[in-house]
């Protein structure tokens, strides 16, 4: 996995932990952030959210989440995120684009969006689903071996997603992993 830890636009270590928001996370992200290692990841998504509600729930959970250290980072375009003060912004490479003092992290689930995200020098992307996941059901999961296929291919550091716990993380000994049910 190369580069991992290197991240030249905040020149900090990128974290290995991730939690993803989402409406079903919602009433336990508070603990969460509490518990997880100082210096881990926050993506804000709550796409369920009118625009107001979603940017008042955005200012109280990043600042929840500063104060235990961890990066924030909010779903959408760069401009967006850089208007909220997040540290990053995520989504697909089309939507980061503009943006040379936040983290951007892009998100993945073949070949091709890797290529794009390789091309954009996004900072790191997630690659999902790693394996089954309540975000899409039915959907055919990458799988251990495949997952090493497609992350092998990038040349910007890579974050599992998709049905991660702490336990799939350590058998698929992979150091970065994000989790949406994992943490909870």
């Amino acid at each position: 996995m190369r580069g991992y830890s290197a991240c030249m636009k905040s020149r900090q270590t990128l974290p290995h932990l991730w939690l993803l928001s989402d409406a079903r996370n919602d009433a336990s992200l508070a603990r969460c952030l509490k518990h997880m290692p100082r210096g881990s990841g926050f993506i804000f998504r709550h796409y369920h959210l009118p625009p107001q509600g979603r940017r008042r729930r955005f200012r109280m959970l990043s600042r929840l989440a500063r104060r235990y250290g961890h990066t924030v980072v909010l779903a959408g375009e760069t401009r967006l995120a850089m208007a909220w003060r997040a540290d990053g912004a995520y989504g697909p490479t089309k939507a980061l684009k503009n943006a040379s003092r936040i983290l951007r992290l892009a998100t993945a689930h073949d070949f091709a969006e890797i290529g794009q995200a390789n091309r954009s020098r996004a900072d790191a992307l997630l690659l999902s689903p790693v394996f089954p996941t309540r975000s899409h059901p039915g959907a055919q999961p990458l799988g251990p071996t495949r997952f090493r296929l497609l992350a092998a291919r990038s040349r910007i550091p890579v974050i599992a997603l998709g049905g991660m716990t702490a336990d799939r993380a350590r058998r698929l000994a992979w150091p970065a992993w994000a989790a949406i049910d994992g943490l909870v």
